[in-house]
């Protein structure tokens, strides 16, 4: 669920994407050339103009009382004052955002994004997969099955605690450390053990 202060952001965002795409065009060039306010369709004292005025302005002759209540929502405006640098900086964002997704919807039609998604498919169902390589027979056995019944067939059991993992790999060390010794001692029947 949206918080409060998230819904005047998507409310924007809305509003942005229903303005036709000539707006948004101009609006941007608007937005380049001329002092954002919030608040008022325009503010005498500092020079500054509204988002939609902007565009009206650089050759975009549409009314969206929408848009204006959903800006003057977003930046939570009182009485007409200028436009932070983040709040101009959001609304170029969407309208570069909702041109992006325009021109990538109007480069082609739905059927013929749907024509290409089936010859893909088709292309992919038509292609055998490459044979898996046969590892390389070696001659010897998998003996897991024979050996596991077998006493000492590993050189440690498998423990679920770990007190007893932990005796078992000090044993273990202490055999090696014993062998070691023993090989260089030189006594050969401790060595085999």
């Amino acid at each position: 669920m949206r918080n409060h202060r998230e819904r005047p952001t998507y409310d924007l965002r809305l509003a942005v994407e229903q303005l036709p795409q000539h707006t948004k065009e101009a609006m941007l060039r608007g937005i380049d050339t001329n002092r954002i306010i919030v608040g008022a369709y325009v503010d005498s004292q500092s020079g500054g103009i509204c988002p939609m005025l902007a565009a009206h302005r650089n050759g975009a002759r549409t009314s969206v009382a929408n848009f204006a209540r959903a800006w003057d929502t977003y930046t939570s405006a009182k009485r007409p004052r200028r436009a932070t640098r983040r709040e101009v900086r959001t609304l170029r964002s969407l309208l570069e955002w909702s041109l992006e997704i325009d021109t990538d919807l109007s480069a082609g039609s739905l059927a013929e994004a749907a024509a290409q998604i089936r010859a893909e498919r088709e292309q992919f169902r038509c292609v055998t997969p490459e044979p898996k390589p046969t590892p390389a027979d070696t001659g010897e056995r998998h003996r897991g099955r024979e050996l596991r019944l077998s006493r000492d067939w590993a050189w440690m059991r498998p423990t679920k605690r770990l007190d007893e993992y932990k005796d078992l790999l000090a044993a273990a060390e202490e055999q090696l450390s014993e062998q070691r010794a023993a090989e260089i001692l030189g006594e050969p029947e401790l060595v085999r053990s």
